[in-house]
């Protein structure tokens, strides 16, 4: 990904914060007919100095075999943006641009079709995105939670390599900062809406 210096992500703990926030990644790897990628959910622990992504697919889905012959893949995890008007800068002499919030996790992937590793994958999903869902799942028949089971196929990423960009009108002056956040802050569209509290999160703007 470019990544001019003004946006690149330099704290960790940013980029990491930003995934967790924007969990809905789109998983990519190569194959003999080119890229291929699917859009899913992920958990993100991290252990020790390690960075893990853990998900499933549909075993109808030929990704998992992607990733059996090839481990290397990339997770893109990509956050709100909006169109910025060049009418938010002070001067005529402007183009119209982009906001937005992305994170690539590059990294080496396992597959795990045993029962066993897919329920400990679940139980890190249902209590991530729903955790009420908990006892429903437990309480349901067993020969349809085996059933399920046999439906998908788990995978686990070790992430060797992160590249985090916001790029969020950092090149800016503070007063056109401000004018972006109020002119994204008025949008209905959370996506729009979702960059501003972004840009102000990171301090950007006139108002802290």
């Amino acid at each position: 990904m470019y990544i001019p210096e003004h946006f690149r992500v330099r704290d960790h703990g940013d980029a990491v914060a930003f995934m967790r926030a924007h969990p809905f990644v789109i998983l990519v790897s190569n194959t003999t007919d080119g890229p291929f990628a699917t859009h899913l959910p992920v958990v993100i622990r991290e252990h020790e100095d390690q960075l893990i992504l853990r998900g499933h697919v549909a075993k109808a889905n030929p990704h998992w075999r992607y990733l059996q012959d090839d481990a290397t893949c990339l997770a893109i995890f990509h956050g709100p943006h909006a169109y910025v008007s060049p009418t938010n800068y002070t001067t005529v002499e402007n183009v119209p641009t982009w906001n937005y919030g992305a994170v690539h996790a590059y990294g080496n992937a396992k597959v795990f079709p045993a029962p066993k590793v897919l329920l400990s994958i679940l139980q890190e999903l249902i209590p991530t995105f729903e955790a009420a869902y908990v006892e429903q799942w437990e309480g349901l028949n067993q020969a349809y939670r085996d059933r399920m089971l046999s439906h998908i196929v788990g995978f686990e990423i070790a992430v060797t390599k992160l590249d985090a960009k916001f790029k969020l009108s950092q090149n800016r002056t503070q007063e056109e900062q401000q004018h972006v956040i109020e002119s994204l802050r008025a949008s209905s569209d959370t996506a729009i809406s979702g960059t501003a509290r972004l840009m102000c999160e990171l301090g950007l703007g006139t108002k802290k």
